[in-house]
């Protein structure tokens, strides 16, 4: 099969802006950068490689741009240990197999006038192209994408979880939108497709691949773009309150969290707290509700102590909290004695501001003589008299030693 010249990438768009509009047809909000750069990915008929965080809409672009353009959208997930058979094609072996045992009578007519070992291979060989032909090919996205007899939208998804081994069978792919196949010969597309490669920086992809494709890296959109985006979602949250989520997620982007919130979490926070009923929002039920945006634990913790400052920014400390406030502890009683700890206020701090001898001179008010009656102290007796001392009975020291009742300790023999 001899290679033909693909022909010229169809008009999908006339501009930048026919992008902006075609893909907000689909609840895709673009920026100026983006729907630029699929204009001239569309004209050029060049694979873009897409790079940047999760959640950013990577893969959602290249489903935005199916459905905007009418084409056939073709996935291949890329993971680690991936090898080509899953990527470009394989043989149906059970179905030759099958074949095989059909047609064995066949088989031995044809073989029925040979000699030698030698002749019956060769005979054998003659008719191997009967079963590595099409009818046996079993093609997988990259070889599906470049033999379709209608447009496509071919999505390589998180290329950079692949080998490296996978980026060099990308390659003649991406470079002349063909594959070969050495049974067959080189297949080679119709009508170029739209190639869309996305890329979470798990690892640098290659030199090699990277010069192959216009590339563009997204980042979390600003603020009035990310509300652009849910209001196009029909979350059904109020548009003040969508507002104020905004904010809040983009408060916790700025947190050291393991994985930041997504736009597609984002979204389904917003439908949460609808489904819920919340109009108003404050830090307790988005509190309850953080799980959404944050999967993991810490993330969690992190977003809970985080969602008072972030909901309301110009929070203060209460009144109750302040240095300043005053405890009155009013009296207690120990054995009968009634001790006055008057008002703390009374208790000054250098720190504070306040003469540190004040709190001095109010104690030493306090102790006055007379202030306890002989019974304080030691029980039964006043309080300066000594201790009686405790006696110890006969015999105690036997119990709490028992190996030295015999007289003293002796060492083992």
């Amino acid at each position: 099969m001899q290679p033909v010249p693909a022909d010229p990438a169809p008009a999908d768009f006339d501009s930048p802006d026919d992008v902006a509009r075609a893909f907000a047809e689909q609840g895709y909000i673009t920026d100026r950068r983006l729907a630029t750069t699929t204009f001239v990915m569309s004209r050029l008929a060049k694979p873009l490689l897409l790079e940047g965080p999760a959640g950013v809409g990577k893969t959602e672009l290249a489903k935005t741009l199916a459905a905007a353009t009418g084409r056939r959208l073709l996935r291949l997930q890329c993971y680690e240990g991936q090898d080509e058979t899953k990527a470009l094609y394989e043989w149906d072996y059970g179905k030759q197999l099958l074949y095989t045992q059909i047609l064995r009578e066949k088989t031995a007519q044809l073989l029925a006038d040979t000699d030698t070992l030698e002749a019956a291979v060769d005979r054998v060989a003659g008719a191997d192209s009967a079963f590595f032909n099409e009818r046996f090919l079993a093609p997988r996205p990259l070889l599906e994408a470049i033999r379709s007899e209608e447009p496509v939208v071919l999505l390589v998804d998180e290329v950079d979880r692949a080998d490296e081994a996978l980026e060099a069978v990308l390659l003649e792919m991406l470079a002349e939108y063909q594959v070969s196949v050495p049974e067959l010969g080189t297949f080679v597309a119709e009508t170029p497709p739209y190639v869309v490669l996305t890329s979470n920086n798990t690892r640098d992809l290659s030199a090699a691949l990277k010069r192959r494709c216009l590339h563009l890296f997204l980042e979390y959109p600003d603020a009035d773009r990310e509300l652009e985006i849910l209001r196009s979602k029909r979350t059904g949250l109020g548009d003040a309150a969508a507002r104020r989520l905004v904010d809040v997620v983009r408060g916790l982007r700025g947190l050291d969290l393991r994985k930041a919130p997504s736009i597609s979490e984002t979204i389904d926070w917003a439908r949460t707290l609808a489904v819920l009923g919340v109009s108003e929002l404050d830090a307790d039920v988005l509190a309850d509700t953080v799980s959404v945006v944050a999967k993991y634990e810490r993330d969690v913790e992190r977003s809970r102590q985080a969602l008072p400052r972030l909901v309301d920014p110009n929070a203060t400390v209460p009144a109750a909290l302040e240095h300043g406030h005053t405890h009155a502890h009013g009296s207690h009683t120990h054995g009968g004695h009634t001790h006055d700890h008057g008002d703390h206020g009374d208790h000054a701090h250098a720190e504070h501001g306040h003469p540190a001898d004040d709190g001095r001179r109010v104690r030493a008010a306090k102790d006055t003589p007379g202030r306890h009656d002989d019974s304080f102290g030691a029980r039964g007796g006043p309080a300066d008299a000594p201790a009686a001392p405790k006696q110890v009975r006969a015999g105690q020291g036997a119990r709490s030693f028992p190996g030295n009742r015999g007289g003293a300790r002796r060492r083992p023999v």
